[in-house]
This record gives C-alpha cells, sequence and structure tokens, in this order.
C-alpha cells in the first residue's frame, strides 16, 4: 500500500482530472480493494467480479476524500468499499441467493426485535442461529446485506464523542488490520448500551476494571465476568 503523502498527492491530482494519477491509486491500493473482497466469497459472485466492485468502491472514494481531514485514505476507504460490495450483493442479479438472503432476513430482523423487546440487548449471532435454526452462514450473508457498513462518525457511546473512526488510529496498520478494525467497529455498535460502555473504558480509555466499575455502579467481579463474555462474543462476530 502506498505512503500516506503519496497517496495525498495523488489524490489531489486525479479530483482535478488527472488520470494517470487515478490510475497509480488504483495499482498501488488494489490490496486492500481486493482483500476486502475476498471476505465477502462464497456469497453467490465470483471473486473476481467482487474485486471488480471492490475497485469502483474504491473510485468512490478517491473522488470523495477530503485531503484536508488529516484521516489516512485508507481508513476512509474500507468503508465505502465494504457498502458498494453489500450493496451489489444486495442488490444484483444473483436471483438464488438474494431470493434466500430476503426470506432469511425478513425471519432475523423480527427474532432480532423479539429479542431486544424481551432481553433488552442486541442478539449475538450465535443466538440468531440457535433461535432461528438457521446455519451461521447464512446469518451473516444476510445481515451483511441487510445492514448498512458503519459510518466512521458514527457514535459507539451515547456521549457521542467515541466514533468508529477512532478504532483505525494506526495508519500504518496492515491491511487486513483495517478491515478488522471496521468489523470490530460494527460489531461493537450492536452490543448493548452497558456491554458497549465496559469495552470502550476498558480497551478505548484505558481504564482499569475498578475504574469501570465505580463509573458504572457495578462490582469489579461483574464487570471481569461481562468482560469475558462480552469479548468472546466480539471475537465470534468478527471472524
Amino acid at each position: 500500500m502506498s505512503s500516506y503523502s503519496d497517496n495525498l498527492t495523488n489524490i489531489e491530482l486525479s479530483q482535478g482530472g488527472d488520470e494517470a494519477a487515478t490510475e497509480e491509486l488504483i495499482r498501488t491500493n488494489y490490496a486492500l480493494a481486493a482483500s476486502i473482497a475476498r471476505r465477502f466469497q462464497g456469497r453467490g459472485a465470483e471473486c473476481e467480479d467482487l474485486i471488480q466492485i471492490a475497485l469502483m468502491g474504491m473510485l468512490k472514494a478517491i473522488r470523495t476524500f477530503d485531503t484536508s481531514r488529516g484521516t489516512a485514505f485508507s481508513t476512509y476507504a474500507v468503508p465505502l468499499i465494504i457498502g458498494e460490495i453489500r450493496k451489489f450483493l444486495r442488490d444484483d442479479g444473483l436471483i438464488k441467493v438474494s431470493r434466500e438472503n430476503k426470506r432469511n432476513c425478513a425471519i432475523l430482523l423480527r427474532c432480532r426485535e423479539e429479542y431486544i423487546e424481551k432481553c433488552g440487548r442486541e442478539p449475538h449471532i450465535e443466538e440468531l442461529c440457535e433461535i432461528t435454526g438457521i446455519d451461521r452462514d447464512s446469518v451473516r450473508q444476510a445481515l451483511d446485506c441487510a445492514r448498512p457498513v458503519a459510518s466512521l462518525s458514527e457514535p459507539l457511546t451515547d456521549d457521542g464523542d467515541f466514533t468508529v473512526e477512532n478504532t483505525l488510529e494506526d495508519t500504518h496498520a496492515s491491511i487486513d488490520s483495517a478491515v478488522e478494525k471496521i468489523a470490530l467497529g460494527d460489531a461493537i455498535k450492536r452490543l448493548d448500551e452497558q456491554s458497549r460502555k465496559i469495552i470502550v473504558l476498558r480497551y478505548f480509555r484505558d481504564m482499569s476494571q475498578q475504574q469501570v466499575a465505580d463509573m458504572l455502579g457495578l462490582s469489579q467481579v461483574k464487570v471481569s465476568r461481562e468482560e469475558k463474555k462480552i469479548l468472546s462474543a466480539l471475537r465470534r462476530d468478527i471472524v
């Protein structure tokens, strides 16, 4: 992947109509697009088609990226690429897949609403599988096509001062790491309020379990137990 400064220069040139700069951006960031595309294999489309759609998302990112914002291009591009692939899988003529997805999605959304009303939190994928009898891969496929990708500015906490973008601070992270962090932000957003606060306070604000317990009015033992349970659920959700 190209350096931060090279990307900025080429993006500015590309936005000014320089086709050579656009081609260079596609070449140097191709591995990022391909890495994301491969995560969607086995969902009814050829890998090469997914890569082409990912590159369309990359072009959209190049056209709309604000070079004055101070954000790494890869951080900005990942959600747009994922969104483009999800849109393709949802809207394209993948008839057999989309019909099953629509049916599964309707079942899962109804199940999700009932679960939230009963338990007061978002269900995890394993729980949706158990309740609906739909296999894990089909659940993930239906949910991927149904939900929008997390916005970089979408808050993860009620106070609004911690967003998905805050999980992507390392501009030199590996491609797979950047994609994983987007998935992590998405998974954290789906946690219930207390679980989300525990994870954000512990891992993004570096508080001890006792500090978190004091802030949330819980015991340290309760925070420790909940943290282990939440981390286990997050690992399942982002695999």
